[in-house]
């Protein structure tokens, strides 16, 4: 059995013309017909069978851009009860009907005796997938999900109503950010401790949430045979390469090599700073007094510049930066009611990714735009296959598509800075190696925890929470502001929507080292390789993907200890 190679950017879409093109897919009693016309089809042979996954792409693809859009929709405006509804409709009445006929179409596949006929190199991936999805599913989860996602919107909704009135006006979580790097320390103290203050408000709310969420997972779990949400998360979410084991020596490998680097930076800092020990309020703002970096005023002038250096790269990456500029695509500037964080979602069907921040002129606003960025490019490399499962790929590799984004464009930096000040960004990059991946490893380490203690109180969380610290934390002085601390971990929005969704970022930053150092010797193979990886989408397994994109699947001790080693010396070539 042949398969078609599409070459870059066409998209088979009027080919297989199953799904009506005005569909109106936000509603089940339109796609009803459709799905159920799948499962009643008969199969009579291989190629039976691969029509019937063609179709069901194109149909999935459509469901899944009527939720994308609602998605978009309600986090745009957390406050316009008509977007909000309208997503908490599709939530309530159409995705558990989907739910219920997509195990149906798994059972028809993984049971069909003409899978084993099919090309296993092409469909071997999705048919493990399917099987996976077959041996998970309980219809008595399908609510436990919607109601589980619903929490989530409330948690959404609680934070893209925090402000604070500060400095003369109304301003958002993302907009306080910009006084945590002010050089005036008593100005970093106060804007600290507003927000701080402003997050405690709601922090009794959002405990009760996730008391909530953690109730509802683990009788997910127990339906499904498990003792636990943690094993059975790691199971749906189909880690075939790795295990909560190698996750406990990620742990380790990172509190072995990551945290001592991240305190002698700390350390650093302090004796810079001229105190004797660093506060909370201490941690963003540039240690030798100078201004803090500012990439750009506007959303334009961070496209527009962020569009030349993407072309200065390379010119694929620079067209397909560029296409996002119509069509909807960029959602970027903060403002009241919006929902917090950064997020790209591939608009399945249209093939367009989207892309949604809360810029506000920060320097890490220029990180999430060429991290986002990464994620289109994933999105636009793999958009030709017809099949739907293979349009995206494991988290896991999903995150080395935007986090090598983040090293690649180290050396473009001019474009928006000085040449000083493109060093100290530099440097603010490759030191993140050792300040990120310890929180990256106290976020999944505490989330292990919390579903192998499902019985625990808030009380337990937090005293967990502080062990926690004592191990991943930086080098700070939490005295007098514990109460703070303990509820810290609310901030990060994966916890509550997308649980166990974090240590993909920590395996993909030490995929997207190995990227960096490669386009250190050759920044041409670099980029080759990793649109090679990109392009492939989810068609080949995990370490085959890492491979393709010159990496090795490795996140022991020996692998993260050379990569400290070697950003630390790339580190000691920057002025401070």
């Amino acid at each position: 059995m042949t398969t078609m190679t599409l070459p870059f950017g066409a998209v088979e879409q009027s080919a297989r013309p199953f799904v009506p093109a005005l569909l109106d897919a936000t509603r089940w009693d339109n796609l009803e017909p459709l799905y159920r016309a799948l499962v009643d089809r008969p199969l009579r042979c291989a190629n039976c069978l691969e029509n019937l996954l063609l179709d069901r792409s194109e149909l999935d693809a459509a469901s899944g851009e009527a939720e994308a859009n609602l998605y978009i929709n309600m986090t745009r405006r957390t406050n316009d009860e008509g977007a909000q509804s309208a997503y908490t409709a599709f939530v309530e009445n159409v995705d558990p009907k989907l739910r219920a006929v997509s195990a149906e179409l798994d059972r028809k596949v993984v049971s069909s005796p003409f899978a084993k006929e099919l090309d296993q190199k092409r469909y071997g991936v999705l048919l493990r997938k399917l099987a996976v999805e077959v041996e998970m599913f309980r219809e008595e989860n399908i609510p436990l999900f919607t109601e589980a996602t619903k929490l989530d919107q409330e948690y959404s909704k609680i934070n893209g109503a925090m402000t604070v009135e500060f400095d003369g006006k109304t301003q958002t979580m993302p907009q306080m950010a910009r006084y945590f790097e002010e050089t005036d320390r008593g100005l970093r103290e106060k804007a600290w401790r507003a927000v701080a203050e402003r997050r405690l408000a709601d922090a009794d709310k959002i405990d009760a949430i996730y008391d909530g969420l953690v109730r509802i997972r683990q009788r997910i779990a127990e339906n499904a045979g498990y003792p636990n949400f943690r094993d059975y998360q790691h199971r749906r979410y189909m880690r075939f390469d790795y295990t909560p084991a190698d996750c406990m020596t990620f742990h380790d490998s990172v509190a072995g090599s990551c945290v001592p680097s991240m305190r002698e930076l700390n350390a650093q800092r302090a004796k810079d700073l001229g105190v004797d020990r660093l506060r909370p309020w201490d941690l963003a703002v540039d240690p030798k007094g100078r201004p803090p970096l500012r990439p750009f005023t506007t959303a334009q002038e961070l496209v527009d510049r962020t569009s030349a250096t993407f072309h200065r790269m390379d010119p694929k990456l620079g067209e397909m930066f560029d296409s996002l500029r119509h069509g909807d695509c960029l959602d970027l500037e903060s403002r009241p009611g919006k929902a917090p964080g950064g997020y790209q979602y591939q608009r399945q069907r249209s093939r367009q990714p989207f892309i949604f921040m809360n810029a506000a002129g920060l320097h890490r606003d220029l990180i999430t735009m060429v991290h986002e960025a990464g994620h289109a490019f994933h999105s636009i490399l793999s958009k030709g296959d017809p099949l739907l499962e293979y349009r995206g790929s494991p988290t896991e590799f999903a995150e080395v598509a935007s986090t090598s984004m983040e090293l690649l464009t180290l050396p473009y930096l001019d474009a928006f800075y000085t040449p000083a000040d493109a060093d100290r960004a530099r440097r603010d990059r490759l030191e993140k190696f050792a300040t990120l991946m310890p929180w990256i490893a106290q976020i999944d380490a505490f989330q292990h925890w919390v579903y192998t203690n499902p019985t625990h109180t808030v009380a337990d969380r937090a005293k967990c929470w502080d062990a926690m610290n004592q191990r991943f934390g930086p080098a700070v002085d939490w005295s007098g502001l514990e109460r703070y601390n303990e509820r810290s971990w609310q901030r990060q929005l994966h916890l509550f929507g997308i649980p166990f969704y974090y240590i993909e970022y920590g395996i993909a930053e030490v995929g997207a080292m190995q990227v960096w150092l490669r386009s250190r010797r050759s920044e041409r193979e670099a980029l080759d390789g990793y649109m090679r990886g990109l392009s492939l989408g989810g068609s080949r397994p995990l370490p085959e993907l890492f491979a393709a994109a010159g990496c090795n699947f490795d996140f022991g001790p020996a692998v993260i200890g050379q990569l400290m080693r070697e950003a630390n010396d790339a580190l000691a070539a920057l002025p401070r």
